[in-house]
């Protein structure tokens, strides 16, 4: 089946264009744009730039997807937009490409919902089964691994990192790294415990999911350095993967600090 597009849309003679792509009314696409094997543009979708959107991925009316990035420093390096496939960006999703100081690329993974409102600045990089809620915010160079899911009008200072199936709470603002499987809440966010739910919803093992709490509450106990207290947990729980992915995550350096439980507060909430 070939393509349909809309005879209000405006399409370049220069995009390339996959099988069984649908482009609705009143949509805009670039030169320079790839719309892969079914791709749907409901309408007013507007996407200018070096992007390439994945198969399947379905994209709501009055969407910015490739126009340039919101930083003062973007001179019109051919930077680009990468989505996967098989994504839901939801209405007034706006996404923008990637500059010279930050790699050059944003990238969107495969299986993503985007929705309304959502904005992923310049440089980003968002994992698989990523789920941002109505008008969450993510500012430059953010890296958000894999199944993290963000409640509605949360926001995230740039050059933060989100470990794979961490959860962000509602109305949060995130300025420091968030470890994988971990829960945060606050503004400014603090890291309230694991993210209990989403385990199990994933059908972690109990095992599993035992050894992560009570390294968690190694980790964030209040007894010598936290470099001890990782070093510690790394030799104790060595073959635990779940354990050993906070750690590496831990481990790695970063731009920001690491969010951490507000004095007091139960590492089991």
């Amino acid at each position: 089946m070939s393509s349909a597009i809309h005879p209000t849309a405006i399409v370049s003679a220069s995009a390339t264009i996959g099988e069984n792509v649908q482009i609705g009314p009143y949509c805009i696409i670039g030169d320079h744009v790839t719309l892969e094997d079914g791709v749907v543009l409901t309408s007013h979708v507007s996407i200018e730039g070096r992007t390439t959107i994945g198969a399947r991925t379905r994209i709501y009316p009055f969407s910015s997807i490739g126009h340039p990035p919101q930083d003062l420093k973007y001179e019109g390096e051919p930077s680009t937009v990468t989505i996967g496939k098989d994504c839901v960006l939801r209405e007034h999703v706006t996404i923008n490409p990637g500059t010279r100081g930050g790699g050059m690329e944003t990238r969107v993974g495969d299986n993503c919902l985007l929705m309304v409102g959502v904005h992923v600045a310049h440089d980003c990089r968002l994992g698989n089964h990523v789920v941002m809620a109505n008008q969450a915010s993510l500012a430059g160079h953010c890296v958000v691994e894999d199944y993290v899911r963000f409640g509605g009008i949360c926001g995230v200072h740039q050059f933060v990192r989100i470990g794979a199936h961490a959860f962000v709470g509602a109305m949060s603002f995130v300025e420091n790294d968030v470890i994988p499987y971990g829960s945060v809440l606050g503004n400014r966010a603090y890291l309230g415990g694991l993210n209990l739910v989403g385990l199990k919803r994933r059908q972690f093992d109990r095992e599993s999911i035992h050894a992560l709490r009570a390294a968690y509450r190694m980790i964030f106990s209040n007894e010598g350095t936290l470099r001890e207290r990782i070093e510690d947990a790394a030799e104790i729980f060595k073959g635990e993967e779940l354990v050993e992915q906070v750690i590496e995550f831990v481990r790695q350096p970063s731009e920001r600090a690491l969010c951490m439980p507000r004095n007091g507060h139960s590492a089991e909430a």
